[in-house]
């Protein structure tokens, strides 16, 4: 039997996968997540920018009844999920539930909450 090259090993070797994470949002949680991430979508195609891709899969995730998000998707929903409860003008009713979409991605995500 032959020595196998480098490049036989790197062909053969699978490529990383990107790290995921399980959160089962309630149906009214999923809301706010999709009524957040959509409208920066929306906001992006309003300016005649590409919508980030983050927020497109958010987007197809929730839609789909998905609950696996990446790492990134996480992140940048969570930042703007926070922003979003932190508006003034966000009724009470979505305040408390935005609090727990956070609790969720914080108990999928640990180092969130110390963030």
């Amino acid at each position: 039997m032959g020595r196998r090259n480098r490049s036989d090993i790197e062909m053969s070797s699978s490529p990383p996968t990107t790290e995921t994470y399980e959160v089962d949002l309630s149906r009214g949680e999923q809301w706010v997540v999709h009524d957040v991430v959509a409208r920066r979508v929306d906001d992006a195609i309003d300016d005649e920018d590409v919508p980030p891709a983050w927020a497109l899969e958010v987007v197809e995730t929730i839609e789909s009844d998905g609950k696996t998000f990446t790492r990134e998707q996480v992140n940048r929903t969570y930042e703007i999920v926070t922003a979003y409860i932190e508006t003034p003008e966000t009724p009470a009713s979505e305040v408390d539930t935005g609090e727990s979409v956070l609790e969720q991605f914080e108990g999928a995500l640990p180092q969130l909450a110390n963030e």
